[in-house]
Parts: C-alpha cells; sequence; structure tokens
C-alpha cells in the first residue's frame, strides 16, 4: 500500500479527524521497498542511514543460533558498509535490521540478500553446539533484541 488508506471503508468520504489521522499517519511512515529476489525483506529509507528489515519464518532459537555463526564469522553483512545491527520481534516472528549506507537502494542490496539467504540456510542447517565467539555474537543480538506486539 502506498498509504493508509486502506484501513479505512471509504476514505474519500472520511471524517475531518479521520482524514487528518490518516495524512498524519502517512507522514509518519518510512518509505519502504520489498525486495523481490527473496521473500519479506524491505528495504527502508530513513534520513540519517537506510535499513534493511527482513522477517524471517524460521524458529527464534534456530534463527538466532544461525545468525551468530555468520556475524562470528565475518558473514553477517548485505556489502560493502552494511552491518546487522540486531532485530525486532512482530507478531511472533524475527526481524534482522541492517544499516546501509544512505546511498544504497533497494535494487543495490538485492543481489546481497540473496547471497545472504544462501549462507543463512547453511548455517541453519548446522546444528553444532555453538563456538565462544558465536555465543558472545548471540548476547550481543539477542541484548539488542526488542518486541513489537
Amino acid at each position: 500500500h502506498d498509504g493508509f488508506e486502506f484501513w479505512v471503508p471509504d476514505p474519500e468520504n472520511a471524517t475531518p479527524d479521520v482524514t487528518a489521522s490518516l495524512e498524519r499517519a502517512n507522514a509518519a511512515a518510512i518509505p519502504t521497498v520489498t525486495l523481490t529476489g527473496v521473500d519479506s525483506a524491505y528495504w527502508c529509507e530513513t534520513p540519517e542511514k537506510n535499513h534493511q528489515r527482513w522477517v524471517m519464518p524460521h524458529p527464534e532459537e534456530q534463527l538466532l543460533d544461525a545468525l551468530a555463526r555468520l556475524h562470528a564469522a565475518g558473514r553477517s553483512s548485505l556489502g560493502e558498509g552494511t552491518r546487522l545491527v540486531g532485530s525486532f520481534r512482530a507478531h511472533g516472528l524475527t526481524v534482522p535490521v541492517w544499516d546501509l549506507p544512505s546511498e544504497v537502494r533497494a535494487e543495490d542490496v538485492e543481489k546481497p540478500a540473496a547471497e545472504f539467504a544462501e549462507r543463512l540456510a547453511a548455517a541453519l542447517a548446522t546444528d553444532a553446539p555453538l563456538t565462544a565467539d558465536e555465543r558472545r555474537a548471540r548476547g550481543g543480538l539477542t541484548n539488542r533484541q526488542v518486541t513489537l506486539s
């Protein structure tokens, strides 16, 4: 959706209060683009830097272990100048977040995101105990996690 008008059954005939609320919601929304090469990944534009948010369907503990493995190995980025900064939970799903330089656009992360998905799949398939470095990386990721309802 380009705006929040879908919340209102008949936005063209809404009351002035509803119209004002929609305008405020639309003005506060972060411009977001859905990536096409991977499922449920979203490039987000903010004034200081851009972000990649990726809604992951994997069980949280398994996903955090896999992200920690990649992070400890220096393989968790989406390219030069990008960084996995943590995650949030929304509606029971874990959403890892990467910081991206402000000049990085959605199309710039399509290929790196697809490559990351392959690395993540391999890390998810590993069930070996985490190493000390991986445990530290996992602790850092979980310390920066928030829950959104």
